[in-house]
């Protein structure tokens, strides 16, 4: 009986022992689980913040960290050094740009001036053509060129957005002056509606560029007589500018195709200039967290949207 009692006993004390040994464990797996969330948490938030990240202790593979904490390490390091490769190649980039720009400046230059001396000259009917037809060409050359460093700068992020919160009425009615001789000497009527208290936070300087670009775009394919309406309008998240017209509008299955890089309609080959200014417009706005829109039908005009947010 006695050793029956003994027998009983050993066994409750040995399922103590076993109960005691898997709480400690228990208790353990969470300071583990507990600590590898914390360092997990940590190495994201400094890898994300940018700060220097320090490489990891020796630690036993067999821990929850282990083999983690190491993996963590060298994804710090490939992310450090496709940065510095992003930047070496954005110098790089900004250097070829200028260079192009600077090389491209003098030539053109020459050839204008070269021009204008000619225009001095005692020239043939068919000489004083040619003349006008060499201008014509040279200035689109320069436009050309021009845009394409512009392209250039965007897409490399060479150019850095501004944005500061200032007079968008001021912004606006720039960009439409710059539009008025063009329209003028097509006698299209321009009609701008904004609120001169209208603030906005935006890039002052790239904002015009985008706004020009588009009224640009509705003076050349707007006949004679026309009419373009701009029209600025706060709006509960975005601010919204309108530029529409009464031209000769854009099919449905090109509307996409227009903010892409060097498109021109086949019907207007004729028109000046390289297809560039849409898809400038289009950057423009979307590193100023904003978008474009166009709604169009055929023989109906079309009107363009931007879109800027409010903060």
């Amino acid at each position: 009986m006695d050793w029956v009692t003994g027998t009983g006993g050993f066994f409750v004390l040995l399922s103590i022992v076993v109960a005691a040994g898997a709480v400690w464990k228990a208790k353990k797996m969470k300071q583990e689980v507990d600590l590898f969330a914390n360092q997990v948490e940590e190495t994201i938030k400094q890898i994300l913040s940018g700060e220097k990240l320090k490489e990891t202790e020796e630690v036993t593979e067999d821990s929850l960290w282990g083999k983690c904490g190491e993996r963590f390490w060298q994804l710090y390091q490939g992310w450090n050094q496709k940065e510095t490769d992003a930047l070496r190649e954005k110098k790089r980039m900004k250097t070829l740009i200028s260079d192009i720009s600077h090389q491209t400046k003098t030539p053109l230059a020459n050839m204008k001036l070269y021009q204008e001396f000619l225009q001095e000259e005692e020239l043939s009917e068919k000489g004083r053509e040619f003349l006008n037809r060499l201008g014509e060409q040279t200035d689109k050359l320069d436009f050309l060129m021009q845009s394409m460093v512009k392209m250039s700068r965007l897409e490399n992020g060479i150019i850095q957005i501004k944005k500061e919160k200032r007079s968008f009425y001021q912004t606006l009615t720039t960009a439409v002056s710059q539009i008025v001789p063009a329209a003028a000497q097509k006698e299209i009527e321009l009609y701008v509606e904004c609120d001169e208290d209208l603030m906005l936070e935006h890039d002052r300087k790239w904002t015009e560029e985008a706004i020009f670009n588009v009224l640009d775009n509705a003076v050349k394919y707007t006949e004679s007589s026309g009419r373009i309406r701009v029209k600025a309008t706060r709006q509960e998240i975005f601010t919204k500018i309108s530029v529409q017209d009464n031209g000769k509008g854009i099919l449905p299955e090109r509307q996409a195709e227009i903010f892409t890089r060097f498109y021109r309609e086949p019907e207007v080959h004729g028109q000046t200039g390289v297809g560039i200014g849409l898809y400038l417009t289009r950057k423009i706005l979307e590193l100023q967290n904003g978008y474009i829109e166009v709604r169009s039908d055929i023989g109906k005009g079309a009107e363009f949207c931007m879109f800027l947010p409010n903060q």
